[in-house]
């Protein structure tokens, strides 16, 4: 039996939006063993490393991914985020202007923005 690669991503996504991060790292792990680049999946576990206190190792990991899929404009976000957590705030202006050139309604990024 093959395993439905979306199907089990959502399972993970849904326990890390639980806060059940082991789990959700199980069923990451499973994807990634079938899709070693299942770019949703290595984000999730970025977040994760971030959620567990692993601040340096999520930012390294958004920043891997952000060079490896520039227009993704969803981690190009949580960069920002963890950026402008880490007291980063240029880079994370840098790539709030980014999402902004690519998408100008971007509501989430025009309300970051402000502060930069």
């Amino acid at each position: 039996m093959t395993m439905d690669i979306e199907q089990t991503f959502q399972l993970g996504y849904q326990m890390r939006c639980d806060g059940r991060y082991g789990d959700a790292k199980q069923v990451f792990q499973r994807v990634l063993a079938a899709q070693p680049m299942h770019i949703n999946s290595r984000h999730q576990m970025a977040l994760i490393q971030g959620f567990e206190g692993d601040f340096d190792g999520s930012l390294a990991s958004l920043q891997q991914l952000v060079a490896q899929a520039p227009a993704n404009l969803n981690i190009r976000y949580d960069l920002a985020m963890t950026q402008m957590m880490l007291g980063m705030y240029e880079e994370a202006c840098e790539n709030l202007k980014k999402i902004l050139a690519v998408d100008p309604t971007h509501e989430k990024a025009l309300t970051q923005a402000v502060y930069c």
